[in-house]
């Protein structure tokens, strides 16, 4: 993230965690978002459970304020990143821009600004956009909710100068001190949300709610998946399988047939990029296709957000009921609504 800063390279920075994931399934526009960003990481301990019981390669957390302290102590000999704090309750911004000046690390504050409770418009006036700018920050840490910052980045992004872009909730608190970070026993173990209620008790109902989605999603999904993943295709059908993209009657068409997935997926991506350099409507005929799995639909899930952003029609078209009942219980159903 250093270099992006130091190259002036866009980086809009995700950090999904339990709650981010069960907002994406029934909010496309935070889901696109996440599926937008140039990054993301996974933040929170159930992610990484459910990506070991079915088969996602992620092996370990990386939370975003745990990110935020490593760039603010890291020893390099490159000049300080400067932060701009956007969001937070009132003060906050302000007593997180201080105290992080008021130390040695990596990281100085070049402003900071408390935008209140306004409308996302409210909130993106040219002065609000030219104050950020003019900052000269490299990295900019929005607070103001999870939808709500992910929504303002995305209003903003194409305005703002600032190489680095995320959405922190906690870490303007955590900085400021009004709200300390969990021990790293219960970061570690998944029981970070008790300290956070203990810090925060009005969080209490937001954990309740997550809670319930979890328990849902594993008995209707990630169970069902872990159990389906045991069935995998032999090698052969991987090898075997006809992948093409073509243009056709003004279309630009993925024809997929056989098994798709991790053993083949470096034969999908550059058929991904081909159609996500072209302009016209993507059409992604499974008509044979039997299998597909996660590391597959999420390369479907790049092309589908790049569709989103340039407002590209899309369709996937001739799925059996098999291959629907993966993209269900993958969370990828909304894949399978055509865009018009």
């Amino acid at each position: 993230m250093r270099d992006a800063a130091a190259q002036k390279r866009r980086c809009f920075l995700s950090t999904p965690n339990l709650n981010f994931a069960v907002a994406c399934m029934d909010d496309a526009a935070f889901r696109n978002s996440v599926i937008q960003s140039d990054l993301s990481i996974a933040d929170g301990m159930p992610l990484v459970w459910i990506a070991k019981a079915t088969g996602l390669p992620i092996k370990e957390r990386v939370a975003g304020s745990s990110l935020f302290q490593a760039l603010r102590t890291a020893r390099t000999g490159a000049a300080q990143l400067r932060v701009y704090f956007f969001g937070g309750p009132p003060g906050v911004a302000e007593a997180a821009a201080e105290r992080l000046n008021a130390e040695t690390s990596a990281m100085r504050s070049v402003g900071y600004d408390s935008p209140g409770f306004g409308s996302i418009e409210q909130m993106s006036d040219a002065a609000t956009i030219a104050r950020i700018n003019d900052s000269g920050a490299d990295f900019l840490v929005v607070a103001l909710g999870a939808k709500k910052g992910q929504a303002w980045i995305q209003h903003n992004l194409a305005d703002l100068r600032t190489p680095l872009v995320s959405h922190l909730g906690a870490v303007v608190n955590f900085v400021a001190g009004t709200v300390s970070r969990a021990p790293v026993w219960a970061q570690k173990t998944g029981l970070e949300w008790l300290w956070r209620i203990k810090e925060e008790p009005k969080l209490w109902r937001r954990y309740w709610d997550d809670g319930v989605a979890l328990l849902t999603l594993l008995a209707t999904r990630v169970i069902p998946c872990a159990l389906e993943a045991r069935r995998r295709p032999a090698a052969a059908e991987f090898e075997q399988a006809e992948l093409a993209c073509r243009r056709d009657r003004g279309d630009c068409e993925l024809l997929l047939a056989g098994a798709l997935g991790a053993p083949n997926i470096a034969r999908l991506r550059p058929l991904l990029e081909q159609a996500a350099g072209a302009d016209e409507p993507v059409v992604v005929d499974c008509g044979k296709l039997r299998h597909i799995d996660s590391a597959a639909l999420a390369s479907l899930m790049l092309l589908y957000g790049d569709c989103v952003a340039k407002g590209r029609p899309w369709a996937i078209i001739n799925p059996d009921e098999a291959l629907r009942r993966q993209f269900r219980l993958h969370c990828a159903e909304y894949l399978l609504q055509p865009r018009a």
